[in-house]
């Protein structure tokens, strides 16, 4: 029984090391996920990917709870990006536009779908859903907790 225990932590572990970077938040392959991949850049010049915006706004409120990565607070992150859904270009995190409540699912369930600009969000809640457009100032811990219920 211990052998075989033994055994599969090892094989996980080979697993891992050859898939790549997992999501420190909920620990999913990142590049199975490419449409919803955004990043941190840390003012230690670090760089923290993760595989959905509401995986990385966990990290955000709470990077004391993921103490691997070496952040006490938010004021050590210095930039935070995004993937417009729909054209997959990479845009600051602050510039985009979130819809919340649409019929898209993220890699671990509901989540805020980022979009270049208003009207891409509109249009886009107009196809699949959603029952707000909302700015990255406007997220609370209380929000992203909401999403992984």
């Amino acid at each position: 029984m211990r052998k075989t225990l033994l055994l599969t932590l090892i094989l996980s572990l080979n697993m891992v090391a050859e898939d790549g970077n997992l999501d420190p938040v909920y620990l999913l392959k990142i590049s199975n996920y490419p449409k919803f991949t955004t990043e941190m850049i840390l003012k230690s010049g670090k760089r923290v990917e993760f595989s959905s915006v509401k995986s990385m706004m966990n990290f955000y409120f709470h990077p004391e709870k993921y103490p691997k990565y070496g952040v006490e607070s938010r004021g050590e992150i210095e930039k935070m990006y995004v993937k417009d859904y729909i054209t997959g270009e990479k845009i600051d995190a602050k510039d985009a536009y979130y819809v919340f409540g649409s019929r898209v699912i993220g890699p671990h369930g509901d989540d805020l779908i980022p979009l270049s600009s208003k009207t891409q969000a509109q249009l886009f809640v107009k196809r699949f859903g959603g029952s707000r457009v909302m700015r990255i100032d406007k997220f609370t811990f209380g929000l992203i907790k909401y999403l992984d219920m």
